[in-house]
């Protein structure tokens, strides 16, 4: 190819990156990354934010809630957004993600220096009180199963470049963080 990343960072003023959201339903994943997507926009940098709500009615459309699936759809998100960061573009994901193990393969297929790993901290407990979909009620009454944090297990980060608690920072405040973290590196 004769047009490399280099030149389209170049163009685009600032390095592609991944900054990858994880955490609970609920957690407030969403929230954050779309936060920082108008922050980062603001700045004038160029990003796209793939939401696993959204991959999954395009994309991911074929995968279900299953061990295999979740980590296909895990594999596939970060095969799109090492497409897009070789753009020169700051991808933002927030999907749950459940599993160490994918993730440490996103990272490996992004490139550690390019992936910035956001663990949404938010409790269950506080997850379930939100519960904006009703989730974790289905869960609770049997009508769904392999639901991160009921039946199907998450396993946090043990080194995330951020941690991020909404039930003690502000969406305001950990979007300045994450910007200055973005920008600085």
């Amino acid at each position: 190819m004769s047009i490399s990343r280099a030149h389209r960072e170049r163009l685009n003023g600032h390095k592609g990156r991944v900054i990858w959201f994880t955490g609970l339903s609920g957690s407030g994943k969403s929230t954050l990354a779309n936060a920082l997507e108008v922050e980062l926009h603001s700045r004038c940098m160029r990003t796209y934010l793939l939401d696993g709500d959204n991959v999954r009615l395009g994309l991911n459309r074929d995968l279900g809630f299953s061990t295999a699936d979740r980590i296909e759809n895990i594999r596939r998100i970060a095969e799109a957004a090492r497409l897009m960061m070789d753009a020169g573009l700051v991808v933002i994901t927030a999907l749950i993600s459940p599993f160490k193990r994918e993730r440490a393969m996103a990272r490996e297929l992004i490139g550690a220096d390019r992936f910035f790993e956001v663990h949404v901290c938010t409790p269950l407990e506080i997850c379930e009180q939100r519960d904006v979909k009703g989730l974790y009620k289905k869960a609770r009454a049997g009508e769904i199963s392999n639901m991160t944090g009921i039946d199907s297990r998450y396993e946090p980060p043990d080194t995330p470049a951020c941690r991020a608690d909404t039930t003690a920072t502000s969406v305001e405040d950990i979007v300045t963080h994450l910007a200055t973290l973005v920008c600085e590196s």
